[in-house]
């Protein structure tokens, strides 16, 4: 009986497509992730004055909260359910998920207002988020083990430039979103641009040869080995820890531009895409980073970065400030998630595309929890600095704005705690690691 090939042997063997074309095809899966989720933050104050407002004002942030997180609900299900069925379901099939249920989602929430009325409006959008989590899910299922498996030997610095394309998305989203709101085009129009990469990805995955099996597969460790990683103490602290650092980093990455628009002085877009650009530029990086401070020590860093930029968004209050806390927030949230993801592969490779799924299943949670609560922090806000449910419900134009303006700085101060948490649990690993002599990757 023949021993299991090496990940590195699949990877490289001549029954596989060609490593460039299925890394593009991990690209161009999160470039659409990421499209979708930049325009999903666009649009959510046109989703909310154009259809939540006539339904229930009062609440209509609170709506939009819950609207924007269910997708993080249904990538949380996704990726948990996913992960540990992608080698037997096959990478090609749960992508071509993907790619169809972004074009089903953007649809549904684009034709909210005609598929229904009245509250069946806020459901048909619930649903159509619900899709393009589900979207996001599917993707992120596949393109880190993927990209681990096809790199076994770059982990780290491979999945920060995989991940630098999240931000590349970002860009590209968020440009096209401000050109199409220059052209005073409708929201609708802006959202329908995730379409494109959509379509891409599903024509590139028909044309494509085969894909690999995971680096946990082509070792030949059973799934069982996989599930008994995942429930250990030490993974489960890491699992914990992906809760606080996706928090930090997607949250107010979704609430910027409806909340920091009206205190800043310029459109919260343009400072998502400002930060996007430092993002893709500096995870191309990252390997130089890991290698002087290590994984855990770039985290650490990351975390004091990011509660010291959340701080100072909550309390901007012109273009320079603005620019000056999204600068320091950008740069703390930078590595956060791969980095997360590389932990997970290089301390428990035994886990496979589970423990990735789980760590990434730990940071969608996290966010579709803490939207909403920013959200409720947010109508909360509102209505105190109104003086009451009826003074809010008088008020307009700039008397409108100035409430709204003091509201938007509570929802962002609040999430700043959870990295600061962060701080202490990344120092005590970072220490201890460097007491042995610094941390060794296990290979396969």
């Amino acid at each position: 009986m023949h021993s299991p090939l090496p990940a590195a042997a699949v990877a490289d063997g001549h029954d596989i497509a060609n490593k460039r074309r299925l890394f593009f095809i991990c690209v161009l899966a999160i470039v659409t992730t990421s499209m979708s989720f930049v325009l999903r933050s666009s649009i959510a104050q046109d989703i909310q004055t154009t259809l939540f407002d006539p339904i229930d004002p009062l609440r209509s942030a609170s709506m939009v909260g819950s609207a924007l997180g269910v997708a993080f609900l249904g990538f949380a299900i996704t990726v948990a359910v996913g992960s540990p069925l992608i080698d037997a379901v096959g990478m090609r099939t749960v992508l071509l998920l993907c790619g169809g249920v972004f074009v089903a989602g953007t649809g549904l929430t684009i034709f909210a207002d005609q598929l229904a009325s009245g509250a069946g409006v806020y459901r048909m959008v619930w649903l159509g988020m619900l899709l393009s989590g589900i979207g996001w899910g599917s993707s992120e299922a596949v393109i880190n083990p993927l990209t681990t498996t096809l790199y076994p030997d770059d982990k780290t610095h491979k999945l920060n430039v995989l991940h630098a394309w999240w931000p590349g998305g970002i860009i590209i989203g968020g440009l096209a979103g401000l050109a199409i709101g220059a052209m005073n085009l409708d929201w609708r129009v802006k959202f329908a641009v995730v379409l494109v990469p959509a379509v891409m990805l599903i024509f590139l995955l028909l044309t494509s040869g085969r894909f690999p099996k995971t680096e946990r597969a082509a070792a030949g460790i059973p799934a069982s080995e996989m599930f008994k990683a995942c429930l250990s103490g030490a993974f489960l602290l890491w699992f914990l820890a992906m809760f606080l650092t996706s928090a930090a980093e997607l949250a107010p990455g979704q609430w910027v531009d409806m909340a920091l628009t009206r205190t800043v002085g310029i459109s919260g877009i343009w400072l998502l895409v400002y930060v996007s650009g430092l993002m893709f530029v500096m995870r191309h990086f990252a390997g130089t980073m890991v290698h002087k401070l290590s994984s855990v020590g770039l985290l650490w860093v990351s975390c004091l970065l990011a509660a010291i930029g959340l701080v100072a968004l909550s309390v901007a209050n012109s273009p320079l400030m603005g620019i000056l806390a999204a600068t320091i927030w950008g740069t703390g949230v930078c590595y956060m998630w791969p980095t997360m993801l590389a932990v997970a592969s290089e301390r428990f490779p035994r886990s496979g595309a589970l423990g990735m799924g789980l760590i990434g299943t730990a940071g969608s949670l996290s966010t579709y929890f803490v939207l909403p609560e920013m959200g409720k922090i947010f109508d909360r806000a509102k209505i105190e600095a109104a003086g009451g449910e009826a003074a809010f419900s008088s008020l307009s134009g700039d008397a409108l704005n100035a409430v709204l303006a003091q509201a938007s700085t509570a929802s962002f101060r609040i999430v700043a705690v959870m990295p600061a948490v962060l701080l202490i649990v990344f120092g005590l690993v970072w220490l201890n690691d460097r007491r042995k002599g610094g941390f060794k990757p296990e290979r396969l």
